[in-house]
């Protein structure tokens, strides 16, 4: 099946990066406009009208204007994927979380308009929606999520203020517990309880390791760490790109292993005498954080 896309955004970071990983899927032809006209409604409207897929790599109001143009065409429209944040938890828009439960997939690939995950939510409802869906967890469970990135997630401010020696080597941010990604945690994770998430960035280009702690005696059944990595086992069986792994003798992790993938680790250490366990996902926030997510949402879209 050939297929006409559409990048809105090409030149950013996660643009560039999925326009490298479409460049040479056969039967895939990506449309363009000359930089001078990439804010030019008309112009873009008109593009829109002539593809199969926009890839919407814009920030939040511009792809919130995007869509009104794409809603606009009615029958014409193209169908969606959104790589800001403006869509994630809103009404009409599938969430692109392809392994979030059975069926999301299916959900994906018939969508007209996708939502594609943020990097800190991907790790945290990864870690946390198996479990509740076990009823390993309680929804209502306090939880404390920490997540730390590459500098790359943090735009082009971030990116050349890191690169030019001008940014410390760690930063806590997200300090009003108000972070952007906090809805759709909450949202797609299933909690009731709002969780405290703690988003850090760190002095590497790329890579993300996203941690919850929990303390298993305070949990039904009063589960060990083997039978936390057992749900995490069951609940991504068959899934491509997630591997749960067997971590319980590592003294340490580290976050740029994965990067250039779409790959996913899970890890599960517990320490049994003291009842406790640290989860945690380990993935490139480039990669399945952002544009590896969004290729693997364009795919299932058009049925490959």
């Amino acid at each position: 099946m050939s297929a006409k896309i559409f990048i809105d955004g090409e030149a950013g970071t996660t643009g560039l990066q999925i326009r490298e990983k479409l460049a040479g899927i056969s039967g895939l032809k990506l449309a363009s406009l000359p930089p001078e006209a990439r804010k030019d409604t008309a112009a873009k409207q008109k593009l829109y009208g002539e593809v199969d897929v926009v890839v919407l790599c814009l920030p939040d109001e511009a792809a919130k204007e995007a869509a009104r143009l794409i809603d606009a065409m009615g029958a014409n429209a193209p169908r969606v994927i959104d790589a800001s944040s403006a869509h994630r938890v809103a009404p009409g828009w599938t969430y692109g979380f392809p392994e979030l439960v059975a069926g999301q997939g299916d959900a994906i690939a018939s969508a007209k308009k996708v939502a594609n995950p943020g990097c800190h939510a991907t790790g945290a409802i990864a870690l946390l929606r198996p479990l509740i869906e076990a009823r390993v967890l309680p929804r209502d469970t306090p939880v404390s999520i920490v997540s730390v990135s590459g500098y790359s997630g943090g735009g082009k401010s971030m990116i050349e203020a890191y690169e030019t020696g001008n940014a410390p080597a760690f930063e806590l941010y997200g300090l009003k517990l108000q972070h952007k990604h906090t809805p759709e945690i909450e949202l797609y994770s299933g909690l009731t309880a709002p969780p405290i998430f703690s988003p850090s960035v760190g002095n590497f280009r790329q890579g993300m390791l996203v941690s919850v702690p929990l303390h298993l005696d305070a949990l039904p059944g009063k589960p060990t760490g083997a039978d936390v990595r057992a749900v995490f086992t069951k609940h991504y069986r068959g899934q491509n790109y997630f591997h749960v792994m067997e971590s319980e003798n590592a003294a340490r992790i580290e976050p740029e292993s994965l990067n250039g993938t779409n790959d996913i680790e899970i890890h599960v250490f517990a320490n049994e005498a003291r009842r406790q366990s640290l989860l945690v996902a380990k993935f490139d926030n480039l990669g399945k954080g952002a544009s590896g997510a969004a290729v693997q949402n364009l795919m299932l879209m058009l049925g490959r």
